[in-house]
């Protein structure tokens, strides 16, 4: 397995531009949109495909059941 880095610095605005190592690995263009898969305490990007950001958006107005503090206190050993 061959790992390779690439960095990128963020702007006061907390943009970045993505490496072009990463970019034509992913085969990223632009207006295209990216994934970050949290796991733990690594991050995996990815290109995100339609469906994720369309599934992603229609579900965002309705999982307000746990939005509170207390239900973050209360549910937060789950």
């Amino acid at each position: 397995m061959m790992i390779s880095t690439s960095v990128s610095k963020l702007t006061s605005k907390y943009q970045t531009t993505v490496p072009e190592p990463v970019r034509n690995l992913l085969h990223l263009g632009a207006g295209d949109t990216i994934a970050f898969d949290i796991e733990d305490s690594n991050v995996h990007i990815r290109k995100a495909r339609s469906v994720d950001t369309v599934f992603a958006q229609s579900l965002q107005g309705t999982l307000t059941e746990w939005a509170s503090a207390e239900d973050e206190e209360a549910y937060s050993e789950l």
